[in-house]
């Protein structure tokens, strides 16, 4: 991959696994320096290092809980102070529940809110003056399938994950002027989250792949990777306010998602 990203300061939240870390290793591979926001100090430093060593860029970790706004808050003026600039933000952190609609409670819908909406929101406001000041800045917002075909059981993340395209788009429209461009991506890769559902639904995961034009799932760093360090480029400046399908596909006919839940 060319050094197209070069000197540019990426933040990618939960870029410590999964699709997270396909997009940071790929944005690093480009030549940006890249923050890791991560629970989990032994996945974060661990990343963290790995970047540096292959790929001899800037990078570190910073534990964080992007369900708490002060910690989001902090993570991004951490990553401003340390680069003296932010240029590319991956909002990635997130995660789901299986359970029917009618057995999720008021905690559910407001953690996987928390978690998977106003990380991102929380993130962007911080992110925003400075990418004002700049004229540039490169938001890059993970969807989910999930929430635009309306897979069963998961409400919680569906409707979490539609409030992310809305914020989005809404903030492609506000925020173009300054030289912000703001788009989503609906990724299907191999994630640990991905791995468990399927590891508990194998029936379900033949069925899937099946529906899969291409063939296979995705590979994070190979297949969702290039497609956010276009979204991250000089390249992309013409470019807002979409929902890039990096699928192999599946959004076409839709896939059979139906995890086995309790009734």
């Amino acid at each position: 991959m060319s050094k197209i990203l070069e000197g540019r300061a990426a933040l990618v939240t939960g870029g410590g696994q999964g699709v997270g870390q396909g997009i940071a290793r790929a944005l690093a591979a480009a030549g940006a320096n890249v923050v890791i926001a991560q629970r989990s100090a032994e996945q974060g430093e661990e990343e963290a290092a790995y970047l540096r060593d292959t790929h001899g860029v800037d990078a570190t970790f910073i534990q964080t809980d992007v369900t708490k706004r002060e910690q989001v808050d902090a993570l991004v003026n951490a990553t401003i102070e340390r680069f003296g600039k932010l240029e590319v933000l991956v909002n990635n952190a997130g995660s789901s529940v299986a359970k029917r609609l009618e057995n999720h409670t008021d905690k559910d819908m407001d953690l996987y809110f928390k978690l998977n909406f106003y990380s991102a929101f929380w993130a962007m406001q911080a992110a925003f003056p400075t990418m004002k000041a700049q004229k540039f800045g490169r938001i890059i917002n993970l969807g989910s399938l999930n929430g635009v075909n309306a897979h069963m059981f998961t409400v919680a993340y569906n409707s979490s994950k539609e409030a992310v395209r809305a914020l989005t788009r809404t903030a492609a429209v506000e925020w173009g002027v300054h030289g912000i461009t703001c788009n989503t991506i609906c990724p299907s890769a191999t994630s640990p989250l991905a791995e468990e559902y399927f590891a508990a639904n194998p029936v379900m995961a033949e069925n899937i792949l099946k529906n899969v034009p291409v063939g296979r799932f995705g590979n994070a760093e190979r297949d969702i990777g290039p497609v956010a360090v276009f979204l991250a480029s000089e390249g992309s400046g013409y470019y807002t306010g979409n929902t890039l399908f990096v699928d192999g596909g599946g959004h076409i006919n839709g896939v059979p998602w139906r995890p086995e839940v309790e009734d």
